[in-house]
């Protein structure tokens, strides 16, 4: 697979040269080396290193191997060649598939053999439709809802949809789904009123739990990763846990917005930050109005 950066041959600068130096590191290490190794190898400080790389490839280092090894994992899956999702974990670099299995859920959107799968034998409906948040997609199984999707762009919208669901017969709505997605759009502008419909929630076993645990929480309501971690009983497993509410793909209604750091401040969210913020003010406010 070609690197997204030019050869070192093409580089016109030291900077260049040494950024394209921890490219390389980050693609062939495992695990991944940490942001203060790849300083000191390059003579630099974790600030200098971290500044001159997100201004030469526009993200961090950390978020550059994450995407460069998810392509491979992604390519690995996808091929017929690879008789197990062990396979493929190796065939895409990584030298433990325990470390795979930790890191594919939030690479993929799903477990590895969910997205091996990609919905194989599954008639899937889904709509579009428009809400305060932006854009809006529904997708259900004939078991539930499956998918609840949020962003700006309705087209990426769909192709995130048939990214996780590519063999699966997608099937555009009719009327009778068209009152599934009103009240999904219901909920995303009153989500106190939680959604009265079946959900078809597919992960592993671990994140079943997880997003089951999430349901649990009531709007206006908050908690931290490992207030969640140690609600499920296990304390340690903070970064699982979070691995696992990064991986949700049922927006709102399985609500892991309502999770944040344990300083109280508001993490990253897969739908962006600020619908995480703006569903947070509009479950307090509306847990206001119900109180007074």
């Amino acid at each position: 697979m070609p690197s997204p950066l030019p050869s070192t041959a093409a580089a016109n600068s030291q900077t260049d040269e040494r950024m394209i130096q921890c490219c390389r590191w980050l693609e062939s290490e495992e695990p991944m080396p940490a942001l203060e190794e790849l300083a000191q190898r390059l003579g630099l400080s974790p600030w200098q290193l971290h500044r001159n790389f997100k201004r030469a490839t526009g993200l961090t280092p950390k978020a550059y191997a994450k995407a460069y090894r998810g392509r491979h994992v992604r390519a690995a899956l996808a091929q017929e060649a690879s008789e197990s999702v062990t396979d493929a974990a190796y065939l895409s670099g990584y030298e433990a598939s325990s470390s795979f299995y930790k890191d594919a859920p939030a690479m993929l959107g799903m477990a590895p053999q969910s997205y091996r799968r990609r919905g194989q034998d599954q008639r899937i409906r889904f709509a579009l439709a428009e809400c305060s948040l932006g854009s809006l997609l529904v997708a259900s199984t004939d078991k539930g809802v499956c998918c609840v999707l949020l962003g700006d762009d309705p087209h990426a919208l769909v192709d995130d949809l048939q990214q996780r669901f590519a063999a699966a017969q997608l099937i555009g709505a009719d009327a009778q789904y068209e009152q599934t997605v009103a009240q999904v759009v219901a909920l995303m502008e009153q989500p106190r009123l939680g959604l009265a419909l079946p959900l078809d929630i597919q992960g592993t076993a671990f994140q079943q739990r997880v997003w089951q645990a999430l349901q649990s929480i009531p709007a206006g309501q908050t908690v931290s990763y490992s207030e969640l971690a140690r609600q499920l009983g296990q304390p340690s497993a903070t970064r699982a846990v979070a691995s696992a509410v990064a991986a949700n793909p049922i927006a709102v209604a399985v609500p892991c917005h309502r999770v944040l750091r344990n300083d109280g401040s508001i993490s990253g969210y897969r739908w962006g930050v600020e619908r995480k913020r703006a569903l947070l003010l509009r479950e307090a406010q509306q847990a206001r109005l119900k109180l007074s």
